[in-house]
Formats: structure tokens, sequence, C-alpha cells
């Protein structure tokens, strides 16, 4: 069990981790659109498609990182406050936010220092979040998520599951590109949510598609350390990838629709209701 003065540290690596990360940031390369628009933000166009019209929501974006979603959801109408641990990953927040002429309002704490006051929100978004939350603090967290969420609002959460071999590999190989306190969840995640929210429902998004990765890695020779593959999908496009990664995706729509099957996707999007 991890100790207080474990926490802290953990919070320690994951700010200057991140800190770093937003130094080294081109700010003119980042493509909020693409991010929940493009070929391969497939986990995003089904959040989206699910949160509805957003147009006077009010959204919390937790470890929002660059702000990439932040902004996009402020572009369609919602109050969006944006988190993050790291205060330089806000200050390019800050910057892209400009850019895309939206405002939005910035929270620098650790996930489980969040404070707001209770049902402020109609959605929380957390998009690779879970598995950074030490074991220790699930419940807490998601206990204050809760919280914050108005009666009937949604914890919009998605996250990498630990199954996946392909990935597993890709992991041991990004160890310059990712913090050493990761933990991939698994499916018992599921019981914890529901412990909390009357509603809880998942989906499971990349198979067939991480043939991607493989392509980044043997034809295009781009080592996982050397660009953040999760990253650099995002800057494909209908010409680029177009024909070939559409016939993926829609194997993937049927191959994890099945039971079990769905354990080898790389991510899990869950969506819980208050």
């Amino acid at each position: 069990m991890e100790t207080t003065t474990d926490i802290q540290k953990l919070h320690e690596r994951e700010a200057t981790f991140h800190n770093d990360w937003a130094d080294a940031e081109n700010i003119a390369e980042i493509d909020v659109i693409a991010q929940f628009e493009g070929i391969c933000a497939t986990e995003n166009k089904f959040i989206v498609a699910q949160m509805g019209n957003l147009k006077g929501k009010r959204i919390l974006d937790v470890g929002a990182g660059f702000g990439e979603s932040s902004v996009y959801f402020a572009l369609q109408g919602a109050s969006v406050v944006s988190n993050d641990i790291s205060p330089k990953m806000l200050e390019v927040a800050q910057k892209l936010a400009a850019r895309y002429q939206v405002t939005l309002d910035y929270v620098v704490a650790p996930v489980e220092k969040l404070e707001f006051a209770e049902g402020t929100f109609d959605f929380i978004y957390c998009a690779n979040v879970m598995h950074h939350v030490p074991t220790s603090d699930h419940e807490l967290w998601l206990t204050n998520m809760h919280k914050y969420l108005k009666k009937g609002g949604w914890l919009i959460t998605f996250d990498p599951l630990r199954y996946n071999p392909v990935i597993n590999v890709y992991r041991k190989m990004a160890t310059e590109v990712r913090t050493i306190d990761e933990t991939p969840i698994g499916f018992e995640m599921l019981d914890v949510y529901k412990k909390y929210f009357s509603k809880v429902y998942h989906k499971e998004f990349w198979l067939c598609t991480l043939l991607l990765f493989i392509n980044y890695y043997l034809f295009q020779g781009v080592h996982p350390n050397q660009e953040r593959y999760w990253k650099k999908m995002y800057k494909e496009t209908d010409k680029s990838i177009g024909g070939w990664f559409k016939i993926l995706i829609l194997l993937d729509h049927f191959l994890l629709s099945l039971p079990f099957i769905n354990r080898l996707a790389w991510n899990t999007v869950i969506f819980s209701q208050k």
C-alpha cells in the first residue's frame, strides 16, 4: 500500500515528467480538431457522439495536458475547467486556447486533490488519467468525481487495458516517453465504478487497427522513443492511411463487440452516470 510520502513522490515525478514534455512541445503542431474528428480519433468521436450538444454545459477536463480536449469542448460552446498536475502543461493549454480564440479556466493540482462544489459539472472528461492514479487512490478519486457531477451527469474516462501483447511490447520499448508509475487497467476496475455510479457502460477500441503501430516501427522506422505513436496517429488523414485503415476500423467494430475478444483492445472508454 502506498504511503503519503509515496504518493507525494509520485506526484513530483509526474509533474516533472510532464513539465519537461511541455518544454519540448511545439504548439504549432497541435491540431485540436484532428484529435476529435480525424481518422484515428476513434475514441473521441465516439465520446462526443454520446455527449450530444455541449452548448452551455459545464465540463471538467481532468489531466488535460496540452488542453486539446478542453479547447475542443469550448469550441462546442461548453464552459470548461482545464486541470493538470503540470503547470507547464497548462501554460501550453493557455496558448492553445488563445490560438483557437476560446476561454478556459485552469486548476493545477493532482486529481486526488481537486476541490469543487458538489454538483458543479455536467461532464467530467478524463483521457488517459486513471492509469496514472495509484490503486490506493482509485476509490477516493471516483467518489470525488461523483460528488462534483450534477445529478444525471457523466464521468467519461478512457485508458489503456493491460491485456494486449502488442501494446505490452510497445510499452516496454517506449520507456522514455511514459512515466514509470503508469499501470494499465483491467476490467475488474468496472466493479469499482459500479460501486459509486448508477449506470456504467464501456466500449473498447484498437485491435486490428494496431497494425498502424507496426507500420510505424517496421516500415517507417520510427522507434517508440523517437515519437509518441499515440500522438503521431492524429497526424494521419484519409489520404495518408484512409483505405486500408477504414477497413480495419470496421473489422475492429465487429471483433470488439464479441465477449473476451474485447479484452485484447488497446483502450477502453468508460461512461459512468451519477
